[in-house]
């Protein structure tokens, strides 16, 4: 397997572990608010291999307890689990990030017992999903499996949804809340905007529009926070 990033050690990206992050390449989505789009276009060549990956992992046992990995879209890596599997051979717990697009796979990682911890990006309401993750159609279906079967098989989870002025109003988050009723934890993050961001004039949301959106989530989950305003 081709890795296309890795940061080295992070305390953010897997709640209550010191761990690396690693990057694949690819992607079904376009967002058009995405931080990471050089690994969607192509122009992040591979940096290492899943073998060097392993080689940097035994180097840092005793200093890193945990593995991020993230995209792009981890699950269009049919290898995926397997290299998990390698992962926690050496000690590591594990976090997987995904978009839901691949609930077969998803289901195999969580029915092996291979990520500790899953964090879903729920883009925006149903009628307004496939446009904010900049595709023409998409199989709702199996992001709804992927909901479930994350509430009921993983052992940690999150749900997240980068906030875009642009792409989210208030209407959208009751409906985003139903998608996740009863879910443990669920994050609005504001947008930032930065280079790799692949199309211009998207802002972030105020604070003022998060807490509002934030309450409209709470019937449906009590924990939701927000994330990354100061």
């Amino acid at each position: 397997m081709k890795l296309h990033g890795l940061q080295k050690m992070t305390l953010l990206d897997f709640p209550g572990h010191v761990a690396c992050t690693v990057f694949l390449g690819g992607c079904d989505f376009r967002c058009p608010f995405c931080h990471n789009f050089e690994l969607i276009d192509g122009s992040a060549q591979p940096i290492m291999d899943d073998e060097e990956l392993l080689a940097f992992l035994r180097r840092r046992q005793g200093l890193l307890d945990g593995v991020a990995i993230t995209g792009g879209e981890p699950c269009l890596h049919r290898d995926l689990p397997e290299l998990l599997e390698r992962i926690r051979a050496m000690g590591f717990a594990t976090k997987l990030d995904t978009n839901g697009t691949h609930p077969e796979l998803l289901a195999e990682i969580l029915s092996r017992k291979l990520a500790d911890y899953v964090a879903m990006d729920i883009k925006n309401s149903p009628a307004k999903y496939a446009v904010t993750c900049g595709v023409e159609q998409l199989d709702l279906g199996a992001i709804y499996r992927s909901i479930d079967l994350i509430r009921t098989a993983a052992p940690d989870y999150e749900f997240r949804t980068t906030v875009v002025r642009e792409l989210h109003e208030d209407a959208d988050f009751p409906l985003l809340g139903e998608m996740i009723a009863g879910a443990r934890r669920y994050f609005l993050q504001c947008f930032t905007d930065r280079d790799s961001v692949p199309f211009g004039n998207l802002h972030a949301p105020s604070a003022a529009d998060l807490a509002r959106y934030a309450a409209l989530v709470r019937p449906f989950v009590p924990d939701t926070q927000i994330r990354g305003v100061d």
